[in-house]
């Protein structure tokens, strides 16, 4: 099994991998997390572009742990994976799973924390309501959206595999009532961070700083502002008081593609 070696012509960097799209360099939501908390720790890394297509293959060679398996048993890969060399370049740490590198990451290079003390518990809370909950009825929309705007050779790829249609709304009603759904969404969550308001300025989920909660909020917001900019972000960025502009403009400083 093929596995990474640093190149010794450089010091040791953090490998990034990650999948583009046609209009877009990086749109994927669970990737964005990685960048943003890699970005504002300033920790040195590089990006290897793999399309869809090949991430089973390209994980397997540099020697990934699967992101998950399946009920029967079989293993799941799926990006974002990082590869470590910094601590170790004889015994590079590769890993895989957003949550698990996002813990990683915060286990090792403890400064500029994403987890403040005694936050963890409920920022994992808060990530999973934002996975499970959250962007459910984006999903209809969006799904279709960003199928379209990837590379041919990925959309063969998740032709038939696709659960959600792949034809966008048409304009109408039935396209205003999904956005509606959404509009749901972003109220209540609205409404749980104006309990900010008093400790905090209202805008993240940790009061006055930037936290993994807001980066993986944000990163769903950037994956809606890069595939859907007239139709999407363009309605999104105008709701409660523009609290998801503020949002995307606190976490601007954390959105090098290195």
């Amino acid at each position: 099994m093929a596995r990474y070696s640093s190149p010794r012509s450089t010091l040791p960097v953090i490998t990034l991998y990650d999948s583009p799209g046609t209009r877009s360099q990086t749109w994927v939501p669970a990737i964005w997390r990685i960048r943003f908390i890699l970005n504002y720790k300033h920790l040195p890394y590089r990006t290897v572009w793999v399309e869809f297509p090949d991430v089973e293959t390209t994980l397997r060679a540099i020697g990934a742990p699967p992101s998950s398996w399946r009920s029967d048993g079989r293993p799941i890969y799926t990006l974002p994976a990082i590869i470590d060399p910094t601590q170790n370049p004889q015994a590079p740490q590769i890993l895989s799973n957003t949550n698990v590198i996002a813990e990683y990451l915060e286990a090792n290079y403890p400064a500029r924390p994403v987890f403040p003390e005694g936050s963890r518990a409920l920022q994992v809370l808060f990530v999973h309501y934002l996975q499970e909950i959250f962007v459910k009825p984006l999903l209809p929309i969006m799904v279709p959206v960003s199928y379209d705007r990837l590379p041919e050779r990925t959309q063969t790829h998740f032709h038939g595999a696709m659960s959600t249609p792949s034809h966008p709304l048409p304009p109408g009603p039935k396209r205003e009532h999904a956005w509606q759904l959404v509009k749901m969404q972003f109220d209540f969550l609205a409404l749980v961070l104006d309990k900010n308001s008093d400790d905090g300025d209202g805008v993240g989920a940790q009061g006055h700083h930037v936290s993994y909660a807001d980066f993986a909020l944000c990163s769903m917001l950037l994956w809606i502002e890069q595939m859907a900019p007239q139709d999407g972000w363009a309605r999104i960025k105008e709701w409660n008081g523009g609290r998801w502009a503020r949002l995307r403009q606190r976490c601007q400083d954390y959105m090098d593609v290195l």
